[in-house]
């Protein structure tokens, strides 16, 4: 059941990386391809139905981290307590900016809150390379290290890359390039790379640390009825919102 859980977790968190990291990536694009307001208006549009969606899986892993590696939770919030506070602020920056970013129509209103997108996906991104560097050494070293900071920036330039190549599929020819769907599935995967690697390197570590067999089963029956759903979900937002299809149009919301 250790086993299993584990690559529950895996799966998540490399879903997480796949779906939010281009989300993420057009984020720390739009100060480099956004350069009038109609390119940023295109892009968060091309973004805009997906980001709800892709946050649960963020919820999940969150939910999955603490249910199974309960052991963990006081090594994960304590050493990375400066850490996790500036990414869940870099979140709530980031969707501050897609919700607030049309409720006032001035240039220096759109404007502060563009970049607050771009800001929170960089604190995001980075983040996000640093934990990884913490979770590879067991939680023992401190995320702000060269080789953590390193791969912060690795994973930021993989999401801006994986946000390149979801524009280029989702709004063919608008930024110059167009990119199939085998494309976005490679982009999606090479994003998934680090949180693969690192995870798969920390796995007898975390199999020492779940939970007891009993814990596990009861999560297995509390989670197995929302997983089809969380699944359905995600077709049915990647089937209604597929390119060609009001690629352009802002939900009500953004």
């Amino acid at each position: 059941m250790e086993v299993i859980w584990f690559a529950v977790f895996t799966v998540l968190l490399a879903g997480y990386f796949a779906l939010e990291g281009f989300d993420l990536g057009v984020g720390l694009l739009l100060p480099v391809l956004g350069r009038t307001r109609q390119n940023r208006d295109r892009m968060v549009a091309a973004i805009a139905p997906y980001v709800l969606a892709n946050e649960v899986w963020l919820v999940a892993v969150a939910g999955t981290l603490f249910g199974v590696y309960p052991l963990l939770e006081g090594e994960v919030l304590f050493g990375l307590y400066p850490l996790v506070v500036a990414m869940l602020l870099s979140w709530i920056l980031r969707d501050a900016g897609l919700w607030f970013r049309r409720r006032l129509g001035g240039s220096a209103w759109r404007g502060f809150w563009d970049a607050a997108i771009a800001f929170g996906s960089l604190g995001l991104s980075t983040g996000w390379g640093m934990a990884l560097y913490a979770a590879a050494t067991g939680f023992h070293a401190s995320p702000v290290h060269p080789l953590g900071l390193l791969l912060g920036m690795v994973v930021t330039l993989l999401f801006a890359f994986h946000g390149w190549t979801f524009l280029g599929w989702r709004s063919p020819g608008t930024f110059g390039v167009s990119r199939p769907g085998w494309a976005l599935a490679v982009s999606a995967l090479v994003a998934a790379l680090p949180a693969l690697g690192v995870l798969g390197g920390a796995m007898p570590y975390l199999l020492e640390h779940s939970a007891p067999a009993a814990t596990l089963n009861v999560l297995s029956v509390m989670v197995l009825p929302v997983a089809p759903i969380m699944l359905g979900a995600q077709v049915w937002v990647w089937r209604t919102f597929r390119p060609g299809k009001d690629a352009f149009r802002l939900p009500s919301f953004f």
